[in-house]
């Protein structure tokens, strides 16, 4: 990855997220309203708490969802971690650089209320999300 990556979250496959985010809200974090992301066949919940990383649920939407082979393969399980870029372009030609694969291309993502998102692989580190600035978490 790069120095001017910024963290932003940890991604979590889960088959249920009205099983899973009541466990996250007793330990503290408060809970966003759940959305559906065409994009990415999702539905999506923020999980947030001051002081620690913010979660992102991704419940698969239908049959098709991608996530659906995280879920088959791993169970339900942290399977991305998210980015802030200043532009995703140019950041893809430097991951490139460091033998990452972009997965899909640039697409407008709900989650971040129309900013563009990534998804890169390299199989030392795994899935990467990037969000171009400004990213901001849904409500």
């Amino acid at each position: 990855m790069l120095p001017e990556f910024k963290f932003h979250h940890i991604g979590v496959a889960v088959r249920d997220i009205e099983a899973t985010a009541p466990l996250y809200e007793q330990g503290g974090y408060h809970r966003s309203s759940t959305v559906l992301d065409p994009m990415q066949d999702v539905y999506i919940c923020w999980l947030t708490r001051a002081g620690f990383p913010a979660v992102e649920l991704l419940m698969p939407a239908n049959e098709n969802a991608p996530v659906n082979k995280t879920l088959e393969k791993n169970g339900v399980t942290p399977y991305h971690t998210c980015y802030v870029v200043q532009n995703i372009e140019e950041a893809a030609l430097k991951l490139r650089r460091q033998h990452y694969v972009m997965v899909g291309r640039p697409a407008v993502a709900v989650a971040f209320c129309g900013a563009r998102v990534a998804f890169f692989y390299n199989k030392a580190v795994g899935l990467i999300e990037l969000v171009e600035e400004p990213a901001a978490m849904i409500d």
